[in-house]
């Protein structure tokens, strides 16, 4: 479809093109902080506003009130993927399979539980961030997808937490957000939604009111023990916190263990009797079985917002335009809206965008200390980090405090997560991966069985126990 956007977008004969998201139109932040001229001192350096930057420095302030926190930010805090997403705000239960293969059924069970503390944090910033709290479904939208959901119900079942993913028969899936392409769903009860850049705005004044000492366009170029570099100056502390998202994937103690992936969301003018019409008045986020997802929900006005973790693979942790300017996965976003929910036909686009999401070889986060250093870090949200964040920041002032604690004895936390191949095989077979991938799930969508190469090919990072895509 060809749709004119506005601010947040414009045409160029082939479709809609990324612009502006509408996260930051709708919610600016306060006036910048100024950058950092010369040298400071600190107790604990943080480099990174975002989400996790941020939670990370309030959590130290709980710890401690006496702690000196400088944080450096490149930007404008937020500016990155923390207001770029879809807003979806859950912990781990969603993960139970997963979690269960890498950290056991105590460690699955430890992780989303530590993690169930997300939604309340954001409850108690007391600001008006558009939360919802309305549960996270899963549907299948295909047949080949139908074993994602029957195996998250299964797992929970299996590990003594039914009510944390609960089967929804077709009809009961159609009560909620009606579709032609919907069969089973799963429900789980930690899913909310947020407008994240309202999140990073809450998250940045209360920092600033604890007496977090913030630097807005102050980049590090330089990261070592004891100090951060930047500039026009530099950050001496004794404790260093790394919180830079996708960037990070370009920093050598960490490169090799994350990939960078481009997503893609589309959003609606307001369509509230459209949403009527399908039924969708709950406010549930939902995404579909794919690996390369699709994520939807709406907002307090009436819009969709339509997401797809489709986007490009990065070369060696750099972050380039095509992470910002995809037509193509645009295109599928907005693909993925016509089919998944045709009633919507005739709502305009008005903003679609893109952002750099940094995915970990078996999607799931983790964190350490340089070995040998006092240098903390955490990565590999894999595109769920809106929710994720809050318990990074917990971890990451644990370790940067030297703490023996639930947060630093996590499973996530200093584990061995598995390596992907060096670059350039990284990029080139990540790209011929990803086509097959997409070629399949296209075909499967269309109730057909990929190419036969195209699924030895996407079968591939399964038989070497990697994961490719935003699932």
């Amino acid at each position: 479809a060809r749709r004119r956007a506005d601010r947040g977008g414009h045409v160029d004969g082939a479709g809609v093109v990324a612009g502006t998201p509408y996260w930051h139109e709708e919610a600016p932040l306060d006036e910048a902080a100024p950058p950092l001229e010369g040298a400071a001192a600190a107790d604990v350096a943080i480099v990174g506003g975002g989400l996790t930057g941020l939670w990370t420095a309030i959590a130290l302030h709980e710890r401690d009130p006496t702690l000196r926190i400088v944080l450096v930010e490149a930007e404008r805090s937020g500016i990155g993927p923390s207001g770029r997403n879809g807003g979806f705000l859950h912990g781990y239960w969603s993960s139970l399979p997963r979690l269960r293969e890498l950290v056991g059924a105590d460690g699955a069970l430890e992780v989303a539980r530590a993690a169930d503390g997300a939604i309340p944090a954001v409850r108690a910033l007391d600001e008006d961030v558009w939360l919802r709290e309305s549960g996270l479904l899963k549907v299948s939208a295909a047949p080949a997808q139908d074993a994602s959901v029957e195996r998250a119900v299964t797992v929970a079942r299996e590990l003594g937490v039914p009510e944390e993913a609960v089967l929804l028969t077709p009809a009961e899936v159609q009560a909620r957000c009606s579709s032609p392409v919907y069969r089973a769903g799963v429900l789980y009860r930690d899913g909310a939604t947020v407008q994240p850049m309202r999140l990073v705005r809450a998250l940045r004044r209360r920092a600033l009111a604890l007496g977090v000492s913030l630097h807005e366009g102050t980049p590090a170029t330089g990261i070592e023990d004891g100090v951060v570099r930047t500039p026009r100056g530099s950050v001496h502390a004794p404790e260093v916190v790394v919180a830079t998202n996708a960037w990070i994937a370009g920093w050598r103690p960490v490169s090799r263990r994350l990939a960078v992936f481009g997503s893609y969301v589309v959003l609606t003018e307001p369509v509230p009797e459209l949403l009527a019409e399908v039924g969708w008045t709950g406010g549930e986020a939902i995404v579909d079985a794919r690996m390369f997802l699709h994520y939807f929900r709406t907002t307090p006005d009436g819009r969709v917002l339509m997401g797809s973790g489709s986007g490009p693979i990065g070369r060696g942790g750099r972050i380039d335009a095509r992470f910002y300017e995809d037509a193509p996965s645009i295109a599928r976003a907005e693909q993925g809206l016509r089919r998944l929910l045709p009633a919507l036909a005739s709502a305009k686009i008005t903003h679609a965008w893109g952002g750099p999401i940094d995915v970990s070889a078996d999607h799931l986060p983790f964190f350490g200390t340089v070995p040998g250093t006092r240098v903390h870090y955490g990565a590999g949200y894999s595109g769920n980090g809106v929710g994720p964040s809050w318990l990074g920041g917990q971890v990451l002032a644990s370790l940067a405090l030297s703490l023996d604690d639930r947060w630093s004895s996590l499973p996530l936390v200093r584990r061995r997560a598995a390596t992907l191949p060096p670059e350039p095989l990284r990029a080139l077979g990540g790209g011929l991966v990803r086509g097959a991938i997409l070629r399949c799930e296209e075909a499967e969508e269309r109730g057909r069985r990929g190419p036969l190469v195209a699924r030895g090919v996407a079968a591939l990072p399964s038989l070497l126990g990697l994961r490719l895509g935003t699932r």
